[in-house]
């Protein structure tokens, strides 16, 4: 009797230890557990003791995964989402309605340019499924990934860790805009020594195209004046235009309504590819798979073999 309690808790303590290892936190799982942080303790302790392996390496506030709770969150984490995802898949195989909630991470330009269009196509044909858009920094949607907060992020990715799958679904160029009527407007083809001498408008550090636009300069040895820092692709075009400055920005950014000059810069700058982010081995709910056969229907079998799909599939949604 006491053995068939104890198997019975092992989902319990399996829900503890992959939560405690997505957050960090004893006291954060025990919030989403709505248990005491003595009780998720107890929990993790009784799997240590049953797996005779120890799974964190705790050093006072701070926990970290030992290898071998590395290797049973790898085992663990699908099975656990894959139950908390099962009345929703369960309505879907019962009365063919996919049913249920899909997170989906992306910064300002993806979320503002690129998914509109999709999200509307998608809510359309799933009515259903409640979308949720979470509009955060790369790095930000990123560790959502990894943590399980969100089923997924859509975005650029430029290094893709072992842990994220990623699947490239359009590509855009680096381009300079510049008010109609600059000097570098009439130039088909732009330097960086050409811009050297114009201040630029540019968003933060914090965002990746400010990194990128660092690298190249020094890279060729120019430097660059900015005569202003400002956040978002709107706010940068709209400043270009009044004549405060130029800047360097993505194309996915422009409509071609924009009374800008556009000059490409593929020259010194590589195509950026927006994407699917998933974390590999993650479960794909119901929700979540309709959502990536609308993109790619063969994204899910490149996820599931562990594959990445090659840049052939880039310009699909340009």
């Amino acid at each position: 009797m006491q053995r068939f309690y104890y198997k019975q808790n092992r989902l319990k303590q399996l829900r503890a230890f992959c939560y405690t290892a997505r957050s960090g936190s004893m006291s954060r799982t025990a919030e989403q557990m709505f248990l005491s942080q003595p009780s998720i303790s107890l929990l993790i302790q009784a799997l240590e003791k049953d797996l005779e392996s120890h799974l964190f390496d705790r050093q006072g506030p701070k926990i970290q995964l030992t290898n071998e709770g590395k290797i049973l969150l790898d085992l663990a984490l699908p099975l656990v989402e894959g139950l908390e995802d099962l009345p929703a898949a369960f309505h879907d195989r019962c009365h063919n309605t996919v049913t249920g909630s899909l997170n989906i991470a992306a910064g300002e330009s993806t979320t503002l340019y690129l998914l509109p269009e999709i999200v509307d196509r998608f809510t359309r044909q799933y009515p259903h499924i409640q979308v949720k858009l979470h509009n955060v920094p790369g790095r930000e949607g990123l560790t959502m990934v990894r943590n399980g907060d969100v089923d997924l992020a859509v975005g650029p990715m430029t290094e893709i860790p072992d842990e994220i799958w990623y699947s490239p679904l359009v590509s855009y160029e680096p381009v300079l805009i510049t008010p109609r009527g600059h000097p570098l407007a009439a130039q088909e083809k732009v330097s960086l020594q050409d811009i050297e001498p114009y201040g630029l408008i540019l968003p933060p550090h914090s965002m990746s195209t400010r990194n990128y636009i660092d690298v190249v300069f020094q890279q060729h040895k120019f430097n660059y004046t900015v005569s202003m820092e400002a956040g978002g692709w709107e706010v940068i075009k709209r400043y270009v235009a009044l004549g405060v400055g130029i800047s360097i920005v993505t194309s996915i950014c422009l409509t071609g309504k924009e009374k800008l000059a556009r000059i490409p810069l593929t020259e010194y700058f590589p195509k950026r590819s927006y994407g699917l982010v998933l974390r590999r081995g993650k479960f794909i709910s119901p929700a979540t798979r309709k959502f990536i056969e609308l993109l790619d229907a063969d994204a899910l079998n490149h996820f599931h073999q562990g594959t990445f799909p090659g840049d052939e599939q880039s310009n699909r949604y340009v």
